[in-house]
């Protein structure tokens, strides 16, 4: 029984809750980066590079004609390639998140609330120096 409460603590220390939030959200944030750079960015960039896939460059190393044997250095281009996409989308909506919260942080905040004891204190005050 004690593993088990060791466990049970284990599990629901605030760490680990906080990890497995951050895991999920980062899948769902996966996700929308995926979109965005698959629906959003990659058409246009497409049009502009004329449809430019390194995927299908190769070079047959093998020096035995029997037997082929390909070195895809073309997919290993296009998958550093994707990754740089990718890694400018995250930059930019990070970029933007971060500007949002600056813009947030600068609003001036409201004077904080005078308590009620205050206010009444003050008016006595006034008033004792009339």
């Amino acid at each position: 029984m004690k593993l088990v409460d060791e466990f049970k603590a284990f599990a629901l220390k605030g760490n680990v809750t906080d990890m497995a939030v951050g895991i999920i959200i980062g899948a769902a944030f996966g996700k929308i980066v995926s979109s965005l750079v698959s629906d959003i960015i990659m058409p246009p960039l497409g049009l502009l590079i004329g449809g430019v896939n390194f995927t299908d460059l190769k070079l047959d190393i093998n020096m035995n004609p029997a037997k082929e044997v390909w070195w895809n250095y073309g997919n290993f281009l296009q998958v550093c390639f994707d990754f740089l996409i990718v890694a400018l989308a995250v930059f930019l909506v990070i970029k933007a998140i971060n500007a949002a919260k600056k813009k947030e942080e600068a609003k001036p905040s409201a004077p904080p609330a005078v308590p009620n004891d205050e206010i009444l204190l003050t008016e006595i005050r006034d008033l004792l120096k009339k």
